[in-house]
């Protein structure tokens, strides 16, 4: 299935993608879709539905975050090998981790708005991991059983809030606007391997980043349980698993950056489309 979530901000209301790519209503079914719907029964449920019974949602709609109500948002860093190289970075012993906090979080059509006095800011394509069931020190092999199911992450990155201000890349990550997620939810039985997954970026038409999530460092299910070591994992927790090369901060001879009335166009075989126009906070 491929779930989306559709409304203004606050009053969002679950859908449905259907084989001609219309939306579905399922509010009648689920009031939403959080970690409180992701369960295996609840998705088998809505799996059993036939979409022609669905009402048709009418209209030109926002499309929201494909989740609700996220728990924790979770980022692995530097965690395509080529994409290390290009930011000068050695490859890691182990996932790097850092959080992006859950007001960053916005649709995949919304405008991406960089800070007031932003020079440095840059894009990131990644897959997006959806915890369904409850994961703690869970096995590689078991792992991906605890994934409800995938998304595109646009890890829209600060470069000079993340590396020049003393702290830690959080900074860089949290602005308000720097985690569209979504379109779509896609669920983990759609998904074949989630290791096999073309991906790319372009920024006003211009194909900036090409990659396949074959070349990660750390598999989705390795970065399964290495996180569930540390902590646990809840329903509706989102981790987004790093991306390929081709950034902004990376381009030679000189870095590129974002301006304002700029176009970032994503996409992830499988999963969807994203497009953000870049605006910028007088």
């Amino acid at each position: 299935m491929k779930l989306i979530r559709y409304g203004a901000e606050g009053a969002e209301k679950p859908a449905m993608l259907d084989d001609a790519g219309l939306l579905r209503d399922l509010s009648t079914h689920i009031a939403d879709i959080t970690g409180d719907t992701l369960d295996d029964a609840t998705l088998a449920k809505l799996r059993a539905l036939d979409p022609a019974d669905l009402p048709i949602v009418e209209g030109e709609q926002r499309i929201a975050p494909c989740v609700g109500n996220i728990g924790k948002f979770l980022c692995i860093g530097l965690n395509y090998s080529d994409h290390a190289a290009e930011t000068g970075a050695a490859i890691p012993e182990h996932p790097i981790l850092f959080f992006k906090a859950n007001s960053a979080i916005v649709g995949a059509y919304d405008d991406v708005v960089m800070p007031r006095g932003s020079t440095k800011t840059d894009w990131e394509v990644e897959l997006g991991v959806v915890i369904g069931k409850t994961a703690k020190y869970v096995s590689k092999a078991e792992a991906l059983d605890h994934v409800a199911g995938y998304c595109i992450v646009n890890d829209v990155s600060e470069r000079h809030y993340q590396t020049q201000l003393t702290g830690q890349w959080t900074k860089g990550k949290s602005c308000d606007t720097f985690g569209p997620t979504g379109p779509w939810l896609v669920t983990r039985d759609e998904i074949a391997d989630p290791q096999n997954l073309d991906m790319a970026l372009d920024v006003n038409g211009k194909r900036m980043q090409t990659g396949n999530t074959a070349t990660m460092i750390f598999t989705v299910a390795e970065i399964i349980e290495h996180l569930s070591s540390l902590m646990t994992l809840h329903p509706g927790d989102v981790i987004t698993t790093g991306t390929p090369p081709g950034v902004g901060l990376g381009m030679k001879p000189e870095p590129v950056f974002l301006k304002k009335g700029d176009v970032m166009d994503l996409t992830i075989q499988g999963l969807g489309h994203q497009r953000q126009k870049v605006d910028q906070d007088a």
